[in-house]
Parts: C-alpha cells; structure tokens; sequence
C-alpha cells in the first residue's frame, strides 16, 4: 500500500536505512518477553508498529501475534526491513509506506500499538486521537526509547566520537531538510502527553542490556543517525572517517567499546 505522504520531510533519514538496518543496536529479547507478559499475549493477537523502520520492533516481536502491521514513511527503511524480515522468515507482517498521522479504522483492531524511537517525530496528540478507536479495551500502547543521550553522553569515546562529528559538521546538531534544519528538544515529554489523552493510564518499565562496538560498528550507527547522515560530510567523508577512527583509538586503543543501555517502556492503557 503506497499513498502520497505530505507534510513530511523525506531528507530525515535520507540514506540511513541501509546503516540503520544493520547498526542501530537492536532491542532485547527480555523487552519483548516483559510485553508478551504484561499485555498475556497469546498468537491470536494483532500489533500495529508506527515508524517501524528498518523493523527493529516489528520483527523480532512478530512471532508472539498473529499478524504484525507495520507504518513508515520512509521507503528505504521498509525495503530494509521487509528484507530482514525475509532473513529472519517473518512471513506475517504487512509493510504499509504511510505516516502515522494517516492511520484509520480501516487498518482494523488491534491487541497493541508500539513505536520505537519513533513517537517524537510524530505529531503525538493527532496519532493518539487516532488510536483511540483502533485498541482493543483490554489493549494498550508502548513506546520504546533509549534513555541514552549520544550527543550528551558522559562516556568519553562517545564524547569524542561527537567532538569529531562537530568538527567536520559545525557544533549545531543538524537534522532534516537536507542537513539545514535544526533538532529541538521535546518540550513536552512523552508522558506528558500520554496523560492528556485516552490512555492515561501509564507505567514505565526498564530493561538493561550490554551493547559491544567496534569502531566501525559505531560509525556505521553514526550513519544511521538524523545528525550524522552519510551525504552530509560530502566529499569530506572519507576524512572524517579517518579523523574518526584515529581519536577513537586514541581514547582505546583496542578499537572495542561497551556500554550498558537502559531501555524504557512506557505502557499507556486507557
């Protein structure tokens, strides 16, 4: 299903689905086996996944419903993703290129609604009027983040890795309209929000999970961010990526890193 996308800025993601597929630090199965628990998931159920991306939820959540639809309104990103799918033989999950805003009661019931890294690029207030006649009663929403902040890390090779990406790009934290627009925090947070609509009813949970990096891992993670994309170091890519590369190692000279990621699940129910 393809349907004309207004409104929406198609540079933002602009050549990261390829990186974003296969470096983006994937959720933890204990994630989904605290959801399958808390909503008694069953096989019967449907999920509906808004900006699904690459399928960073909608894939490995597959296999606990009976079919999975997942929405974005990044073309790249739900040709990576329907062939993830095909890799990880999730033959149940119908891919829809369309934006959040544009969901309807044709789309049908579902058990649950999940959005990952994906709720604070929506305008949060219209998608949650719409999913208000779209949930069962006894189902819910879920929305994933990572409470880890990249460009206001405390770890000192993400320090440096950013420092790098500021000297190459300018220390304003560039996203959109073609590198040119600028990120702004959320005023409101998700919660917030949440509370203001039908499903007020909220808990959060929080699941921890160790994440390893080489330094090519973590550049290829770079690439798949809204600040770093690949076209916005033009020709000085190739210099940014040695640049890169030698401070990092400069900090560990190993080239290996971890670090230990919370995620949040915020569970709202009406």
């Amino acid at each position: 299903m393809v349907t004309t996308i207004s409104n929406y800025d198609p540079t933002l993601f602009q050549g990261a689905a390829w990186y974003y597929a296969r470096y983006r630090a994937k959720y933890p199965q204990a994630l989904f086996d605290l959801l399958a628990d808390i909503f008694n998931l069953d096989g019967t159920e449907r999920l509906l996944d808004l900006g699904c991306g690459a399928g960073l939820v909608a894939i490995p959540f597959h296999n606990r419903f009976a079919e999975v639809v997942a929405l974005d309104p990044d073309a790249d990103m739900l040709t990576e993703a329907q062939e993830q799918a095909v890799n990880a033989g999730a033959t149940n999950i119908r891919w829809i290129y369309d934006r959040a805003e544009s969901i309807s009661d044709d789309l049908g019931e579902f058990k649950l609604v999940t959005m990952g890294r994906s709720f604070h690029w929506m305008q949060r207030e219209l998608v949650l009027s719409k999913l208000d006649s779209l949930l069962n009663n006894d189902g819910g929403i879920v929305i994933i983040k990572t409470n880890e902040n990249t460009w206001e890390s405390q770890h000192p090779w993400k320090q440096t890795a950013i420092a790098v990406v500021k000297r190459w790009l300018g220390d304003r934290r560039r996203t959109g309209k073609g590198g040119e627009g600028e990120w702004k925090a959320l005023e409101i947070p998700h919660e917030t929000v949440l509370a203001n609509s039908s499903f007020s009813n909220i808990t959060s949970y929080e699941v921890k999970f160790e994440q390893s990096w080489t330094i090519d891992s973590y550049l290829g993670y770079l690439y798949s961010t809204a600040f770093a994309l690949p076209s916005f170091f033009g020709n000085n890519r190739e210099k940014f990526e040695v640049d890169l590369k030698a401070s990092l190692l400069a900090v560990e000279p190993s080239g290996q890193f971890s670090e230990v990621l919370p995620v949040t699940a915020l569970v709202a129910r009406k």
